[in-house]
């Protein structure tokens, strides 16, 4: 099922990537096309720029007699030899640059601004202007036109069409790449979580499974024929213990499902945790009592004072000593010792249990799981103290206690010190453990 989940997340992953490429892919497209305008817009501008600095420069040299077109150019002429030019004389007839091999098609004869024109399958950019002239003994006012070709320009577009075309494939295939390994290392926590939510819903399902069938069990047996009075006494004794499991299974699923979805934590005090542990094992002593275990609290004079939310440290400390007196054997102890730690305030519980095996310790807080069943429960009482020492700031230390059971200690960074009365107590209202 887990190589399955696999798969589906690297199919996702890809299908994602292909998504991101064809949208970049699109985009590059876009601004290729806008690059190559921008390029042949720019060389464009310089051309007409050349065009009209020639026009306002006309520099030709006349031939010499016989001679139907102009010398060779002056090097010093604005726009040098890629300039080409034509003077339509008064007659109508037209004088070309030493340097130019094409004639001017009549319809350009006139031409004003800047214009491309194909003459003799080349295509040129052209452009003209009234010009005075003398050519020989004669002289009037033709008309000058002047022109360069676009080949130079096309080129320059191709050699940048090339360049994003070979760049192109390099950029979407680490596009690509980079979108599978993003959507996996993102989509792979999504998976996990969905999957523990999957795994919570199975196991939650197995453990009001029991306690269901029981009922229903009693339930179609008291209906399938009359009984007597004893017995339906029984069977309620039988039934009682399972509603309550469910009822403390169903709560300790809301109260994580609320803890899940809250954003923030409730409002965070002062509260002397010597206090509240001396309240709490106040509140187990019937039950340590009818276990006959020793329940014993170890706390200094001075105030153990920590900022957290009170109901909050009530529920772990109920946890914690419930744990320990679950898992303690009639006659043993259970000992709650407050004290410091450096900067820090350690509360600790110890049972004398069988422990908690070293290979089992990292698992002790996941949801449903249980290092053994001497204790019975859901195995969701310390996946909610993990949650609240998370988001209280404090930290877990597991081991063994002198007695050979468990330890667990939590601590957190002290408030302040002063006299026990500055701080708050336990909540006078302590919800079920």
């Amino acid at each position: 099922m887990t190589a399955l989940r696999t798969q589906d997340v690297r199919r996702n992953s890809i299908r994602v990537a292909i998504a991101a490429t064809a949208v970049v892919a699109a985009a590059y497209l876009v601004v290729a096309v806008a690059v190559a305008a921008i390029f042949t817009s720019n060389q464009t501008s310089q051309i007409d720029s050349r065009l009209a600095t020639s026009l306002a420069h006309p520099h030709f040299p006349v031939g010499g007699p016989g001679d139907d077109g102009f010398g060779p150019p002056d090097p010093d002429r604005p726009g040098g030899l890629p300039v080409l030019a034509w003077v339509v004389l008064e007659d109508g007839s037209v004088r070309k640059d030493y340097s130019n091999a094409f004639d001017l098609p009549g319809a350009y004869k006139n031409v004003a601004s800047p214009t491309t024109v194909t003459i003799d399958g080349q295509e040129l950019r052209i452009s003209g202007a009234p010009v005075s002239y003398q050519l020989g003994n004669q002289a009037g006012t033709g008309y000058l036109v002047v022109g360069q070709s676009l080949e130079p320009l096309y080129q320059a577009r191709g050699t940048v069409v090339l360049a994003e075309v070979l760049i192109a494939p390099v950029l979407l295939a680490i596009v690509f790449l980079g979108a599978v390994a993003i959507g996996r290392r993102v989509a792979s926590p999504i998976e996990a979580a969905r999957r523990r939510q999957l795994e919570f819903t199975a196991d939650a399902s197995h453990e009001l499974r029991t306690p269901l069938s029981v009922v229903e069990a009693q339930t179609s047996l008291a209906l399938a024929q009359q009984r007597s009075a004893d017995w339906y006494r029984e069977a309620f004794t039988r039934i009682d213990p399972e509603t309550k499991r469910m009822r403390k299974l169903l709560d300790d699923l809301l109260w994580l499902a609320r803890f899940d979805a809250t954003q923030g934590s409730p409002h965070a005090e002062p509260v002397d945790l010597a206090v509240l542990a001396a309240a709490t094992a106040d509140r187990f002593g019937v039950i340590a009592e009818s276990r006959r275990l020793g329940l014993e609290v170890q706390a200094p004079s001075e105030s153990m004072v920590v900022t957290a939310p009170p109901e909050w440290l009530d529920r772990l400390l109920g946890v914690l000593l419930d744990n320990a007196c679950k898992y303690s054997p009639q006659g043993g102890t259970v000992v709650v010792a407050v004290g410091s730690d450096g900067g820090r305030i350690a509360l600790t519980v110890d049972d004398s249990g069988p422990g908690i095996p070293e290979e089992e310790r990292p698992r002790i807080f996941d949801r449903f799981h249980r290092a053994n069943d001497t204790g019975g429960g859901a195995g969701l009482g310390l996946a909610i103290a993990d949650a609240i020492v998370r988001a209280t700031g404090a930290r877990w230390k597991i081991g063994s206690s002198p007695t050979g059971g468990a330890r667990m200690s939590v601590s957190w960074p002290r408030a302040f010190s002063g006299p026990r009365e500055s701080a708050a107590t336990a909540p006078s209202s302590s919800p079920t453990v």
